[in-house]
């Protein structure tokens, strides 16, 4: 049997904008996974207020997604993004991490469906969150 969890693991940990942004898969399990990006000055969208750059946010969304695809017990294989839509509620407070988790809640034969929260050290305030449609493929 193939270790989803371990292939998920290998296709973050492979993705180049993935290393380049910094991220770090921290966990993943049956359909969710977690993602933290450490405060990068090289990520800054706005010079005058420190805050990373809202694509960088939007990258790590996506990514954790698709790794709770892939992670999902009913998924067989690799995934890709149909459609993910992101709700950027404020900006991320310069200097401190960012974490995102995200869960695929249903799956049908050739489509999953994912949220996912972005938040850094204040967890009841998210920074944004994403709704999402992934492909499944090989079923």
């Amino acid at each position: 049997m193939v270790d989803k969890i371990k292939l998920a693991r290998q296709f973050i940990e492979a993705i180049p904008h993935a290393k380049a942004l910094g991220l770090e898969l921290t966990h993943i399990g049956a359909g969710e996974a977690e993602i933290s990006m450490p405060y990068n000055t090289d990520l800054i969208g706005d010079p005058r207020t420190g805050v990373i750059h809202g694509g960088a946010v939007s990258a790590m969304l996506d990514t954790c997604c698709g790794a709770a695809v892939m992670s999902h017990p009913s998924a067989p294989g690799g995934t890709a993004t149909i459609d993910l839509r992101i709700d950027y509620m404020r900006a991320a407070t310069p200097g401190q991490t960012i974490t995102t988790k995200a869960t695929c809640y249903h799956i049908t034969r050739n489509v999953a469906f994912v949220r996912a929260t972005a938040m850094d050290e204040d967890t009841d305030r998210p920074v944004a969150t994403a709704a999402g449609a992934f492909t499944v493929e090989g079923k």
